[in-house]
């Protein structure tokens, strides 16, 4: 019995596959036009609605979009006969997903749409011959294939066609909007998503907490310093408010092997010159990829390509104690 269900889990697949394949075969000149038109609405919302499993799919294609960057929202369709049609303003783009295209729910919001010039209807449906496709002013067609399971009834490979095709219109939108990780971890700030996509900013020390010490300062008072700051490290800036060096515990430690007498000397004739400095924007895990592939604990942290103007300051610790590894 094991053995027979694994064989029509096998068929099922098959079928998705096969109608996947298909759906990439179809995608053509009205799937530009529509990533332009949803990525382009500026004064308008975008509206997503459907009925049954489609309904379903509709709800996921406006929570993908919605999160990488293109703002919009499910309307149920039996509820927008009730009173929610109103949500639908001018300047909308109302999107309807119906493998028959002929859903009697549908049927008012069509006719709403069709009503208003400055509505637009795109229509994603399997029937050339339906009242969705003929009323719609951009057109989808999904092509038609085979179900999985008895008798060709179940909505299975057509709604995995449907899903696909919403994963793919929110990612090219994405794309077309330049939308980057950035501001994906905007919408996403729980979670462990959030964690991976933490940026230096957010976890680096700023203002006075940066271990900021000038290149003439004696070594006598830069080691109380660094003491006092508990960071293992101190950053250089000369008489022009740049960053000249870094002087870590490890260097003091065979400083002290090689001259015990070093207590007179300037900090700049002691500390290592151009400390590896990485940009504010870098996600933290890079930052402790390079922390661990240079055997360092801390980075001096700059803005754009201002290397020698030190923003802020980040640890190995800074970055541990937020969970990312």
């Amino acid at each position: 019995m094991k053995k027979k269900f694994k064989i029509i889990a096998k068929e099922v697949i098959n079928h998705e596959i096969t109608a996947l394949k298909k759906l990439r075969s179809s995608i053509g000149n009205s799937f530009d036009q529509t990533v332009k038109t949803i990525a382009n609405c500026k004064n308008g919302k975008i509206i997503i609605s459907g009925v049954g499993k489609s309904g379903i799919i509709g709800k996921k294609w406006a929570a993908t979009l919605s999160s990488t960057g293109t703002s919009s929202f499910f309307l149920d369709a039996s509820n927008a006969s009730h009173g929610d049609m109103g949500q639908i303003t001018s300047n909308d783009i109302v999107i309807l997903i119906s493998h028959s295209g002929q859903s009697n729910e549908l049927k008012n919001i069509i006719q709403f749409t069709s009503r208003n010039k400055n509505i637009k209807l795109i229509g994603v449906t399997a029937k050339k011959d339906s009242l969705l496709y003929k009323n719609a002013d951009l057109k989808i067609l999904i092509p038609i294939v085979k179900e999985a399971g008895p008798g060709n009834i179940v909505p299975t490979s057509s709604t995995t066609a449907q899903l696909a095709l919403g994963d793919a219109i929110a990612i090219a939108c994405m794309k077309y909007k330049n939308f980057d990780s950035l501001d994906f971890k905007k919408f996403h700030p729980s979670g462990s998503l959030s964690v991976k996509l933490k940026t230096v900013s957010d976890l680096m020390l700023k203002g006075k907490k940066i271990p900021f010490i000038s290149e003439n300062t004696l070594m006598k008072k830069a080691l109380k310093i660094i003491s006092k700051k508990g960071l293992g490290a101190l950053i250089i800036k000369n008489n022009k408010n740049l960053t000249s060096g870094i002087l870590t515990d490890g260097d003091l430690k065979r400083l002290s092997q090689k001259n015990q007498d070093y207590h007179s000397l300037k900090i700049k004739n002691v500390m290592k010159k151009n400390p590896i400095t990485i940009d504010k924007n870098m996600l933290a895990v890079k930052a402790l990829s390079i922390m661990n592939g240079r055997k360092i604990t801390s980075l001096c942290v700059h803005s754009k390509k201002q290397k020698k103007r030190t923003i802020g300051f980040i640890h190995i610790h800074n970055i541990l104690n937020a969970n990312i590894s």
